[in-house]
Protein backbone atom coordinates (compact mmCIF):
# COMPACT_ATOMS: atom_id res chain seq x y z
CA UNK A 1 0.00 0.00 0.00
CA UNK A 2 2.92 2.72 0.87
CA UNK A 3 4.75 1.46 -2.80
CA UNK A 4 1.24 2.17 -4.52
CA UNK A 5 0.59 5.75 -2.61
CA UNK A 6 4.13 6.65 -3.24
CA UNK A 7 4.58 5.82 -6.87
CA UNK A 8 0.63 7.51 -7.08
CA UNK A 9 2.52 10.61 -5.99
CA UNK A 10 5.77 9.73 -8.47
CA UNK A 11 7.93 10.06 -5.64
CA UNK A 12 10.84 7.67 -5.42
CA UNK A 13 11.96 5.81 -2.27
CA UNK A 14 11.84 2.21 -0.72
CA UNK A 15 9.45 0.60 2.08
CA UNK A 16 10.79 -2.16 3.96
CA UNK A 17 9.40 -3.56 7.31
CA UNK A 18 11.06 -3.61 10.66
CA UNK A 19 11.30 -5.74 13.80
CA UNK A 20 9.01 -5.99 15.44
CA UNK A 21 5.90 -4.03 13.54
CA UNK A 22 7.36 -1.33 12.45
CA UNK A 23 7.67 0.03 8.78
CA UNK A 24 11.19 1.98 7.59
CA UNK A 25 10.06 4.81 4.73
CA UNK A 26 12.13 6.60 2.54
CA UNK A 27 10.41 8.95 0.29
CA UNK A 28 12.13 11.49 -2.01
CA UNK A 29 10.02 13.89 -4.68
CA UNK A 30 7.76 17.48 -4.25
CA UNK A 31 7.97 18.70 -1.41
CA UNK A 32 4.03 19.22 -1.22
CA UNK A 33 3.78 15.58 -2.64
CA UNK A 34 5.43 14.48 0.54
CA UNK A 35 3.24 16.38 2.23
CA UNK A 36 0.33 14.81 1.11
CA UNK A 37 2.57 11.13 1.43
CA UNK A 38 2.56 11.72 4.80
CA UNK A 39 -0.52 12.05 5.36
CA UNK A 40 -2.14 9.12 2.79
CA UNK A 41 0.40 7.02 5.72
CA UNK A 42 -2.08 7.23 8.47
CA UNK A 43 -3.36 4.12 7.07
CA UNK A 44 -6.68 2.72 9.24
CA UNK A 45 -7.53 -0.30 7.03
CA UNK A 46 -7.98 -3.80 7.53
CA UNK A 47 -5.19 -5.27 8.90
CA UNK A 48 -3.22 -2.15 8.45
CA UNK A 49 -3.21 0.28 11.74
CA UNK A 50 -0.92 2.76 11.61
CA UNK A 51 -0.68 4.31 15.46
CA UNK A 52 2.21 6.94 15.03
CA UNK A 53 4.57 8.63 12.45
CA UNK A 54 7.64 9.97 13.26
CA UNK A 55 8.74 11.99 10.36
CA UNK A 56 12.08 13.20 9.18
CA UNK A 57 12.91 15.76 6.98
CA UNK A 58 16.71 16.18 5.17
CA UNK A 59 17.78 16.48 1.57
CA UNK A 60 16.88 14.02 -1.53
CA UNK A 61 19.89 11.82 -2.41
CA UNK A 62 18.78 10.94 -6.02
CA UNK A 63 19.63 7.27 -5.37
CA UNK A 64 16.07 6.02 -5.91
CA UNK A 65 15.00 5.70 -9.48
CA UNK A 66 11.70 4.48 -8.47
CA UNK A 67 9.54 3.80 -5.30
CA UNK A 68 9.96 0.00 -4.52
CA UNK A 69 9.79 -2.75 -1.67
CA UNK A 70 12.66 -3.57 0.31
CA UNK A 71 12.32 -7.66 0.91
CA UNK A 72 13.42 -9.55 4.19
CA UNK A 73 13.78 -13.22 3.71
CA UNK A 74 11.47 -15.47 2.52
CA UNK A 75 9.62 -17.21 5.57
CA UNK A 76 8.82 -13.74 6.70
CA UNK A 77 8.18 -12.22 3.49
CA UNK A 78 5.25 -15.93 3.16
CA UNK A 79 3.77 -14.72 6.84
CA UNK A 80 3.40 -11.24 5.29
CA UNK A 81 1.98 -12.27 2.51
CA UNK A 82 -0.81 -14.38 4.53
CA UNK A 83 -1.25 -11.65 6.71
CA UNK A 84 -2.21 -9.42 3.70
CA UNK A 85 -4.45 -12.45 2.48
CA UNK A 86 -6.34 -13.01 6.06
CA UNK A 87 -6.89 -9.25 6.22
CA UNK A 88 -8.31 -8.94 2.80
CA UNK A 89 -10.42 -12.30 2.95
CA UNK A 90 -11.81 -10.39 6.30
CA UNK A 91 -12.01 -7.13 4.09
CA UNK A 92 -14.36 -9.20 1.38
CA UNK A 93 -15.97 -11.06 4.39
CA UNK A 94 -17.44 -7.45 5.47
CA UNK A 95 -18.51 -6.16 2.51
CA UNK A 96 -20.28 -9.56 1.99
CA UNK A 97 -22.41 -8.69 5.15
CA UNK A 98 -22.64 -4.83 4.56
CA UNK A 99 -24.05 -6.27 1.02
CA UNK A 100 -26.38 -8.58 2.75
CA UNK A 101 -27.28 -5.93 5.05
CA UNK A 102 -28.47 -3.41 2.11
CA UNK A 103 -29.99 -6.79 -0.07
CA UNK A 104 -32.10 -7.43 3.49
CA UNK A 105 -33.15 -3.17 3.90
CA UNK A 106 -34.07 -3.44 0.16
CA UNK A 107 -36.25 -6.80 -0.02
CA UNK A 108 -37.91 -4.85 3.32
CA UNK A 109 -38.62 -2.17 1.31
CA UNK A 110 -39.98 -4.12 -1.52
CA UNK A 111 -41.88 -6.05 1.13
CA UNK A 112 -43.47 -2.59 2.12
CA UNK A 113 -44.69 -1.57 -0.71
CA UNK A 114 -46.53 -5.04 -1.89
CA UNK A 115 -48.11 -4.48 1.04
CA UNK A 116 -48.88 -0.49 0.41
CA UNK A 117 -50.26 -1.84 -3.14
CA UNK A 118 -52.43 -4.70 -1.77
CA UNK A 119 -54.14 -2.14 0.99
CA UNK A 120 -54.52 0.49 -1.74
CA UNK A 121 -56.34 -2.28 -3.93
CA UNK A 122 -58.06 -2.87 -1.37
CA UNK A 123 -60.17 0.75 -0.80
CA UNK A 124 -60.20 0.89 -4.38
CA UNK A 125 -62.28 -2.21 -4.93
CA UNK A 126 -64.46 -0.84 -1.86
CA UNK A 127 -64.81 2.31 -3.51
CA UNK A 128 -65.33 0.34 -6.77
CA UNK A 129 -68.59 -0.97 -5.08
CA UNK A 130 -69.40 2.40 -3.97
CA UNK A 131 -69.51 4.66 -7.00
CA UNK A 132 -71.01 4.70 -10.17
CA UNK A 133 -67.34 6.20 -11.47
CA UNK A 134 -66.12 2.86 -12.05
CA UNK A 135 -63.58 3.86 -14.89
CA UNK A 136 -62.13 6.61 -12.88
CA UNK A 137 -61.56 4.15 -10.20
CA UNK A 138 -59.80 1.92 -12.58
CA UNK A 139 -56.94 4.19 -14.03
CA UNK A 140 -56.59 4.81 -10.70
CA UNK A 141 -55.66 1.08 -9.65
CA UNK A 142 -53.55 0.38 -13.11
CA UNK A 143 -52.14 3.78 -11.85
CA UNK A 144 -51.34 2.64 -8.21
CA UNK A 145 -49.86 -0.75 -9.71
CA UNK A 146 -47.68 0.62 -12.11
CA UNK A 147 -46.57 2.48 -9.41
CA UNK A 148 -46.12 -0.54 -7.35
CA UNK A 149 -44.38 -2.18 -10.45
CA UNK A 150 -41.92 0.90 -10.87
CA UNK A 151 -41.05 1.21 -7.16
CA UNK A 152 -40.07 -2.84 -7.43
CA UNK A 153 -38.19 -2.60 -10.64
CA UNK A 154 -36.25 0.44 -9.19
CA UNK A 155 -35.42 -2.03 -5.86
CA UNK A 156 -34.32 -4.66 -7.84
CA UNK A 157 -32.09 -2.39 -10.39
CA UNK A 158 -30.54 -1.19 -6.97
CA UNK A 159 -29.49 -4.60 -5.35
CA UNK A 160 -28.55 -4.99 -9.32
CA UNK A 161 -26.56 -1.51 -9.53
CA UNK A 162 -23.07 -0.80 -10.31
CA UNK A 163 -22.47 -0.28 -7.03
CA UNK A 164 -22.74 -3.87 -6.03
CA UNK A 165 -21.45 -5.47 -9.09
CA UNK A 166 -18.52 -2.99 -8.18
CA UNK A 167 -17.82 -4.15 -4.62
CA UNK A 168 -17.87 -7.95 -6.24
CA UNK A 169 -15.23 -6.87 -9.16
CA UNK A 170 -13.48 -5.10 -6.23
CA UNK A 171 -13.37 -8.29 -4.31
CA UNK A 172 -12.74 -10.49 -7.30
CA UNK A 173 -9.79 -8.58 -8.14
CA UNK A 174 -8.04 -8.30 -4.27
CA UNK A 175 -8.86 -12.47 -4.79
CA UNK A 176 -6.95 -12.55 -8.08
CA UNK A 177 -4.25 -10.37 -5.87
CA UNK A 178 -4.03 -12.81 -3.20
CA UNK A 179 -3.64 -15.71 -5.68
CA UNK A 180 -1.03 -14.27 -7.64
CA UNK A 181 0.91 -13.29 -4.45
CA UNK A 182 0.52 -16.31 -3.77
CA UNK A 183 2.04 -18.31 -6.35
CA UNK A 184 4.94 -15.58 -6.55
CA UNK A 185 5.80 -17.21 -3.12
CA UNK A 186 5.42 -20.63 -4.35
CA UNK A 187 7.78 -19.96 -7.03
CA UNK A 188 10.27 -18.23 -4.80
CA UNK A 189 10.25 -21.17 -2.59
CA UNK A 190 10.78 -23.57 -4.78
Amino acid sequence: MVQRIGRNLALSGTVQNQEPYDVRIVGEGEEEALKEFVEALRIKDGPIQVRELEVRWASATGEFPYFMIIRGDWQEELGERFDVAVGLLHRSIVLGEENLTVSRMMLNKQDQMLDKQDASISILQEIKADTSEIGAIREEVCATREEARRGRDEIISTLKSDRLEEKYERLSQEIAEIKAAIAEIRAKVS
